[in-house]
């Protein structure tokens, strides 16, 4: 039997059971990448983490609700924050062909006229 199967009698981990093995390889983690000591890494943030890798890889949310064993789509869009990244690419489908790549920068007569207000 391989170090990564589980042992033959066992049925599946508690998730307390699981958040003992994700804190002591997070501890070991640590040793050869300091930088994930001040990282919160918890079972819901995998969780979180894992959906929103599916999501960018253009993976439709009722398959991503499959994935993470949920009943209702509704209940995976807690895992599905849109992010800054995500809100540029719908962004992007909805400019037209012949628009300037960048950022708007309203002229300073806008930028004054909103600080009036």
């Amino acid at each position: 039997m391989s170090r990564c199967s589980p042992p033959a009698a066992a049925g599946g981990l508690s998730r307390d059971g699981l958040e003992r093995r994700l804190a002591k390889h997070h501890t070991t983690a640590t040793r050869r990448c300091p930088s994930l000591r001040d990282k919160k890494v918890t079972l819901h943030t995998l969780r979180h983490t894992a959906a929103m890798q599916l999501l960018h890889a253009g993976v439709d949310t009722t398959v991503i609700a499959l994935w993470l064993g949920h009943e209702r789509v509704d209940t995976t869009q807690i895992y599905l924050h849109a992010d800054l990244a995500l809100k540029e690419k719908a962004l992007a489908r909805t400019k037209p062909p012949d628009a300037k790549p960048g950022r708007y920068r309203p002229p300073d007569a806008v930028l004054a006229f909103l600080q009036a207000l």
